[in-house]
C-alpha cells in the first residue's frame, strides 16, 4: 500500500468520526432546542386586532411562561379575565400596582403625572380613544391597553366594572417575545423605551433567541455532518481515477 493511499485512508478516518461527532451534536442542539422552547414559550393566536399595528388579528404569537410578578410596564402580555370574557386576550402593560393612570395631557397617556412616549402607536393616533380618567392601579393589579386605542376593548373600557378596569397580576399566562407568524412580520417584540425610566424599569427579552441559534446551528451540524459521506466518496472516487489514470500513462 502506497503512502498515499494510508494518508487518504486516515483523513477519511478522522473525517468519519467528526462527521459522526457533527450529526451527534447537531441532534443534542436541534432536539435540545426544540424542548427548551417548548417548556419556555407557548404558541398562541391572536383572536382581533386590538394589538394592530404591533400584532394583527390571526397572528402567531410566542408567550414566554412567566409569573404575574415578574410583569413590567411595557410587557405585551397574555391574560385570561373572566369579567373580560374568560378567554385568552393579548394586551399592553401600561400601569402596575400603586400608579395613576391618566389620558390625555398633550394627546399622551400619563402613569404617575409623567408623559409616556408610545410609539408602537398607529401614526396619527391618539393615546386613548376618549380619554381616561385619573385612576389608581389597585395593588397586585395592573393596567391594560391595546395598542390599537380606538378599537380595544381593554381597561379604559371596563373602568366601571369595578378594580378601576384593572386584572390581577394571577390572570397572566404569559409574555410575548415574538410574533412567529405570518413570515413577513417574524421577528422579536421591541421593549419600549417609554417606561425604562420608572421603578422597576423594562423587563429583559427572553432566551427565545438562543433557542432559535440552538435549532439551526443543530440543524446545519445534522445536514453537514450527514452530508459528509456522500461527498467523501465522491471525491475518494476522483483521486482514485485520477491516480489510476497516471498510473497508466506513467505520470506521478
Amino acid at each position: 500500500m502506497s503512502r498515499t493511499q494510508r494518508t487518504d485512508e486516515g483523513r477519511g478516518r478522522l473525517g468519519s468520526v467528526l462527521s459522526g461527532v457533527a450529526v451527534a451534536l447537531g441532534c443534542v442542539l436541534f432536539l435540545g432546542g426544540f424542548v427548551w422552547g417548548a417548556v419556555l414559550y407557548q404558541p398562541y393566536t391572536v383572536p382581533t386586532g386590538s394589538m394592530t399595528p404591533t400584532i394583527g388579528s390571526g397572528d402567531r404569537v410566542l408567550a414566554q411562561r412567566i409569573d404575574g410578578d415578574d410583569v413590567r410596564r411595557g410587557d405585551v402580555v397574555v391574560f385570561k379575565q373572566a369579567t373580560w370574557g374568560d378567554l385568552p386576550m393579548v394586551k399592553r402593560v401600561v400601569g402596575v400596582g400603586g400608579d395613576r393612570i391618566a389620558c390625555c395631557k398633550d394627546g399622551k397617556l400619563t402613569v404617575n403625572g409623567e408623559e409616556v412616549a408610545e410609539p408602537y402607536l398607529l401614526e396619527g393616533e391618539g393615546a386613548a380613544a376618549t380619554g381616561i380618567p385619573a385612576t389608581t392601579v389597585p395593588k397586585g393589579r395592573l393596567f391594560l391597553l391595546g395598542d390599537e386605542r380606538s378599537g380595544s376593548l381593554d381597561s379604559s373600557v371596563h373602568l366601571g366594572d369595578g378594580d378601576h378596569g384593572s386584572v390581577p397580576r394571577s390572570a397572566v399566562q404569559g409574555r410575548v417575545d415574538a410574533v412567529a407568524w405570518p413570515m413577513d412580520k417574524f421577528g422579536m417584540l421591541e421593549r419600549p423605551d417609554g417606561f425604562a425610566q420608572m421603578p422597576g424599569g423594562i423587563s429583559e427579552p427572553g432566551p427565545l433567541r438562543m433557542v432559535v441559534i440552538a435549532i439551526v446551528a443543530g440543524m446545519v451540524l445534522v445536514l453537514g455532518g450527514a452530508a459528509y459521506g456522500p461527498l467523501a466518496k465522491r471525491m475518494g472516487r476522483g483521486r482514485a481515477g485520477t491516480r489510476t489514470r497516471e498510473a497508466a500513462t506513467g505520470v506521478g
